[in-house]
């Protein structure tokens, strides 16, 4: 009898001394991440900071949140390896962009910093692969991550879904001033089927014309569901501004 109590009772407190384990190793795990998130923040401002407002960080956060709202909505929340590779990579996504890289060094920041934070190879390489296929010139080239990696979709359809809509307009204007870029030029035809080469070529474009090359067809490029249920309003509302820019240039408006 006494035995069988002394039993219970170390059962009872290798469970309970159990429980505390993990209960410490989750919560060790929860502030490390916190660092590396935080760390990875500070990195974002300082890699960013020449960046004009259409790739600032500003883009970033709001690509960060968009990301984590839609990982939600597409079931990936019970996983936190799934939010925190989504959180990562929507952070890093542009840091290294080969439209603002000033020196070669830069595209190697993403994998150094992931190194120096201790992130295991697999959850590095997950977040390697996010950035790296992520772009639309990669979609042209048909590079783009299919869905082996589900956190990749909602990665890719956070970055452009602030690439349209009201938002998406105040950009492309932006960055077109900030390339000196002519405004309107009906001389100037839109490309069509666009290769990567002809797409990253840095040839004389107007601004209007990239809503054609790229903006407009993103809706139709979203991975998720939820990507794509968003991107209608957005979608509408840059068509509904062409057609009123349109008409104010030519004096019908």
């Amino acid at each position: 009898m006494v035995n069988n109590i002394a039993r219970r009772q170390a059962n009872k407190w290798n469970q309970i001394n159990y429980r505390t384990e993990v209960r410490n190793s989750v919560v060790e795990r929860v502030d490390k991440m916190t660092a590396v998130m935080k760390k990875a923040e500070e990195l974002v401002n300082k890699a960013m900071k020449g960046n004009d407002a259409s790739h600032d960080a500003w883009h970033v956060w709001r690509v960060r949140d968009l990301a984590l709202s839609l990982a939600r909505e597409e079931g990936l929340s019970s996983n936190s390896d799934s939010m925190e590779i989504v959180e990562l990579a929507a952070l890093l996504h542009d840091i290294g962009d080969y439209k603002y890289i000033r020196d070669p060094s830069e595209a190697k920041i993403v994998e150094n910093f992931l190194d120096e934070e201790g992130i295991e190879e697999t959850k590095k390489m997950k977040i390697l692969k996010i950035i790296n296929g992520m772009g639309f010139k990669d979609e042209l080239a048909g590079a783009a991550l299919c869905e082996s990696l589900p956190e990749f979709g909602v990665v890719q359809d956070a970055d452009r879904l602030d690439a349209i809509g009201a938002i998406g307009i105040a950009r492309c204007f932006t960055f077109g001033g900030s390339r000196d870029r002519v405004l309107h030029d009906p001389e100037i035809k839109p490309r069509t089927e666009l290769t990567r080469e002809q797409y990253i070529k840095k040839e004389e474009q107007t601004t209007i014309n990239h809503f054609h090359e790229k903006l407009l067809k993103l809706k139709k490029l979203m991975k998720t569901e939820a990507g794509r249920r968003r991107a209608e309003k957005r979608h509408k509302f840059m068509q509904e501004f062409l057609q009123e820019f349109y008409q104010e240039w030519d004096g019908s408006a």
